[in-house]
């Protein structure tokens, strides 16, 4: 379990799933069933459409919410795109930046996750950052080699005080959406090298304050023993967090065993 400093932190990220419709009754259901679940950040991220929606019918509740993306730019002439002041208007607190599926569907490099991040920050949010490697990387044994890029680059020029409030999320991509699941112990090790490198580039207190996720087919069965791992502070939830009860048992089991 993660230590008493970080609060665990759970996102559910709906991908291109629910209406506004469909994202106002999940809602209001989500939100009666964990309103008594304490020391626990709990996050959704429905699609940008529902956002404004998804953020009314959560006020006033622990109930939190992030977009999915963002683009680097306050405004301007790019067709398509959502930028961070538009996102925080809409009552978001979070955004996801760098998922994989923004990497390898849609092209997002590493310096465009930089950017991304510093807009995040600047437009009042705290960015989600995803990192992990592919199957073929793993394989290779090249899991830590990308993951020290993708942080070294990914998260350059950011200050002591932005990496403490920062939440990175370990996504194996070969788990995301596969039914396959890093082993409490694969997670673990990601995680523990990921503390370690955010310790040796960023300070050792900002690196101990930064919460670390995992993401890759995060579920009921598996999520105690994730959380179990030391440097395991929360999950980013995928397929799973689209079924209320599912979601709700995710993130009851992230409760600290004092609470």
């Amino acid at each position: 379990m993660s230590t008493p400093a970080r609060t665990p932190f759970v996102a559910g990220n709906w991908k291109m799933y629910k209406t506004v419709a469909e994202t106002v009754k999940y809602v209001k259901e989500f939100r009666a069933r964990v309103k008594d679940i304490g020391g626990v950040d709990i996050v959704l991220a429905p699609p940008f459409t529902a956002l404004h929606a998804a953020a009314e019918a959560a006020r006033a509740s622990n109930v939190a919410l992030a977009a999915q993306d963002l683009y680097w730019q306050r405004e301007g002439a790019f067709t398509g795109e959502v930028s961070g002041p538009m996102i925080r208007e809409a009552g978001a607190e979070y955004v996801i930046v760098g998922h994989s599926e923004r990497r390898t569907l849609f092209g997002d490099t590493d310096d465009a996750v930089r950017q991304k991040v510093g807009a995040a920050f600047a437009a009042g949010l705290t960015p989600i950052a995803c990192i992990g490697e592919t199957l073929d990387q793993r394989e290779r044994g090249d899991t830590f080699e990308v993951l020290d890029r993708q942080i070294r680059l990914g998260l350059d020029g950011l200050t002591s005080d932005q990496l403490a409030q920062l939440v990175v999320a370990y996504e194996p991509i070969w788990a995301i959406g596969t039914g396959r699941t890093a082993t409490p112990e694969q997670a673990g090790e990601a995680h523990t090298h990921i503390r370690g490198r955010l310790r040796q580039w960023f300070g050792a207190e900002p690196g101990e304050a930064c919460r670390l996720l995992y993401g890759g087919s995060v579920k009921v069965a598996n999520i105690a023993d994730l959380i179990a791992q030391t440097d395991v502070d929360g999950a980013l939830v995928g397929g799973a967090s689209l079924e209320v009860a599912d979601f709700c048992e995710i993130v009851s089991r992230c409760r600290p065993a004092a609470v």
